[in-house]
């Protein structure tokens, strides 16, 4: 099921960050696939941004991976629709 409106304004609010690049990433994420995502998506993005900025930029860049506490597969779907240009 995809998410709702107030689902996704909720992520778009949490997504705002303090570093632009992480901005530019997460908008760009958002412009593509926003009324795309399910419910275990919208889960595995809301704890991505829970994340510190450099570590959620290290992961958005493939810097570092996944920490196993946050692997799981709608969190490597999310990372990965993050990662594409």
């Amino acid at each position: 099921m995809s998410l709702d409106a107030k689902q996704i304004y909720q992520l778009r609010s949490a997504a705002r960050r303090g570093l632009l690049e992480n901005d530019l990433i997460l908008e760009r994420f958002f412009h593509r696939y926003a009324h795309e995502l399910n419910d275990e998506q919208g889960r595995a993005l809301s704890t991505l941004l829970e994340l510190d900025d450099n570590d959620l930029l290290d992961l958005l860049l493939a810097r570092k991976e996944l920490n196993p506490a946050m692997d799981s597969e709608p969190a490597r779907a999310v990372l990965g629709m993050l990662r594409q240009r």
